[in-house]
């Protein structure tokens, strides 16, 4: 039975399923919302995870979904599981009706993100996927200033993500670096950025790239390289390591135009490093305003995000991220994969 839209005069009411790293970000961005979000159910398998999230939020605990499903009201099923899980998952979210928020990457493997966004369609539910790097309030101004026209034709776009994951990271959770369950450096660390680079200057017309594990004892690949040909005929270049020696260093985006260059960067796209175009306007002395510290690598977009959500399940807004928007940045994951395993260029849209 698919829940009925909008949902109007009540707080909207989520379950969270997994209480891991990135689940406190969630917790968080819906205590935010006050009176318009509750969190009515939280869920882990792992006994010590599910009582820590209890005591946390004080929201009632479940040691599986399908108990989660039974036993709560949730409208939304947030998934913060390991990525490979999200599908199955999502489907089974879907069938009982409830809406579908999921964190990135949507999926490991391209079909099984297409199969989320069926069982969503068919069953009359939403479902979101997390982007919430896109509301940082330095990629905003740079979105901004491309929709304007201000950087004219777009010549070369560079992404560089040079972040450390220790040895004891991925020991930490035994899906971490997985194949099946998680993906590299790439699927999993810079799928952010994949996902701005597409939405800032794509769409991606072919791709060529080189995997690499070097120095983590993991089935994926701790460093990459992907160069990128866009359809408007400007190329990019996206740089991935979890090596970076003693911490991590940054996460960037350069944008060179033709009447414009602008490199966002910080350890998260936090800080706006230069800023130039050729049609100086007053807004730009405030611009390095939109700078912020942020000891994390996730951002401040997650209440933003949420804001969205509430905002498009009280039919007050359209969703900024659904799951046709998560299938493009892993499109482009699977199609660099697919490259660096063949030793060959790959077209998208992807041929199955």
């Amino acid at each position: 039975m698919s829940p009925s839209l909008p949902i109007l005069n009540r707080p909207i009411r989520f379950a969270l399923v997994g209480c891991g790293r990135i689940s406190k970000n969630h917790v968080d961005a819906i205590s935010a919302h006050g009176d318009a979000a509750q969190l009515v159910a939280v869920c882990d398998t792992k006994p010590e995870a599910l009582q820590a999230a209890v005591a946390l939020t004080g929201a009632p605990g479940f040691a599986s979904l399908e108990a989660l499903l039974a036993g709560s009201d949730a409208d939304v099923v947030v998934l913060t599981t390991p990525s490979g899980l999200h599908p199955q998952q999502a489907i089974q979210v879907a069938c009982a009706g409830r809406h579908v928020l999921s964190e990135k990457p949507m999926a490991t493997k391209f079909e099984e993100g297409m199969a989320m966004v069926k069982a969503c369609r068919d069953a009359g539910v939403k479902l979101f996927v997390v982007k919430q790097n896109r509301l940082n309030a330095t990629v905003q101004r740079v979105k901004k200033a491309i929709d304007e026209g201000r950087f004219g034709r777009i010549y070369m776009s560079t992404v560089n993500v040079f972040w450390t994951r220790p040895q004891a990271y991925y020991d930490a959770a035994p899906w971490r670096g997985r194949w099946d369950l998680d993906g590299g450096a790439f699927m999993n660390q810079a799928s952010h950025y994949v996902d701005l680079l597409d939405w800032l200057v794509g769409p991606v017309d072919n791709i060529h790239a080189y995997t690499a594990t070097l120095a983590r004892d993991i089935e994926a690949e701790d460093t990459g390289v992907m160069s990128l040909r866009l359809r408007h005929g400007g190329l990019a270049s996206i740089n991935v390591t979890m090596l970076t020696w003693p911490q991590n260093l940054e996460g960037s985006i350069t944008i060179l135009g033709e009447k414009g260059t602008v490199k966002i960067g910080g350890t998260a796209v936090n800080k706006i490093e230069h800023w130039a175009f050729a049609d100086a306007r007053p807004e730009d002395a405030e611009v390095l305003a939109a700078s912020y510290e942020t000891g994390s690598v996730y951002g401040f977009g997650h209440p933003l995000y949420y804001d969205n959500v509430i905002k498009t399940l009280r039919g007050e807004a359209s969703a900024e991220v659904d799951g046709y928007e998560g299938l493009r940045s892993l499109e482009i994951l699977v199609a660099a994969y697919r490259s660096a395993r063949d030793g060959q260029r790959v077209g998208l849209p992807l041929v199955f």
